[in-house]
């Protein structure tokens, strides 16, 4: 889109640029192209982008993430922390074009004890990809839970799941799987559940920025790697969990300890402090900016 723009002769073009691997395919000439953090920043002036043309400004996050970004972590500190137990809210989501089907049908499998044992709650979505909905059953059926879990097929519906949560109320069954028809919900599902949701466990994707304890799983694409790495850094995600063993050390630690999550979520708190994820917000200054010169 903004090559298009700067081909079409506008002057004031931002491109918000994705990952944290620096790739010439990713940046346009002729516009101010945005960069979630400072490796990706750094490494593009080292390949010789003008620093006119790039700058750091944060990660790119729905708004409504933000905005509650405080509640929202104390919210999970509180749960992790509660003396009586509460079970670990893993949401579980398919992005791009489902490429993941083996390793998350493999890392659902693993989850079967602390499923049956209700220490974890599984938020599955499937997305539009019909076949991510088979593979979800399939393996649902496959660890004796066929029929024992909610299905929600609507935006309203994902709304109205989330509220729920959000008033301290919990799920009518251990696992919820998310399915659509269209790509929009498919989409926002995820924005929306991430406030209710302790882990978000995905590969390192644009996910990888989000504000929310997450559990990087295996990458589909090599430059994914340095997004989760930027995550562990901040101290909101892990480092990438090649293997399912990897996967399953973690969820230990998520659901036998409260540490990592608490950490994590404090790590959120400190990241929101320091404007980490405010990266929408300054685009959109810097644009108006840019716009009145």
């Amino acid at each position: 889109v903004a090559l298009a723009a700067v081909a079409a002769g506008f002057t004031n073009v931002i491109n918000l640029v994705i990952d944290n691997h620096a790739q010439w395919f990713v940046v346009v000439p002729g516009c101010l192209n945005l960069v979630q953090g400072p490796v990706n920043y750094q490494n593009f002036l080292k390949m010789g982008v003008t620093p006119e043309n790039i700058q750091l400004a944060g990660h790119w996050i729905p708004r409504d993430l933000v905005l509650n970004i405080p509640k929202d972590c104390e919210r999970r500190i509180a749960r992790v922390k509660s003396a009586v137990f509460k079970p670990r809210r893993i949401l579980i989501p398919v992005g791009g074009a489902g490429a993941q089907r083996k390793f998350i049908c493999q890392y659902v499998k693993s989850l079967e004890p602390l499923i049956k044992e209700k220490k974890v709650q599984l938020f599955l979505n499937a997305g539009d990809h019909k076949h991510m909905k088979a593979a979800f059953e399939g393996i649902l059926s496959d660890i004796g839970l066929d029929g024992q879990y909610d299905v929600v097929n609507s935006t309203a519906g994902v709304h109205a799941f989330r509220d729920k949560l959000l008033s301290g109320l919990e799920p009518d069954s251990t696992v919820t799987l998310f399915s659509f028809e269209d790509y929009f919900p498919a989409v926002a599902t995820t924005d929306i559940l991430s406030r209710v949701a302790d882990v978000l466990a995905c590969k390192p994707s644009e996910l990888a920025f989000y504000p929310v304890p997450k559990l990087m799983i295996r990458r589909v694409g090599d430059h994914e790697q340095y997004s989760a790495l930027r995550a562990a850094e901040l101290g909101d995600g892990t480092l990438e969990a090649r293997e399912i063993e990897d996967c399953e050390r973690y969820m230990d630690l998520f659901v036998n300890g409260s540490e990592l999550l608490e950490q994590m979520n404090k790590s959120i708190i400190d990241n929101n402090h320091n404007g980490v994820y405010n990266g929408c917000k300054n685009a959109v200054r810097i644009a108006l900016e840019r716009a009145q010169k």
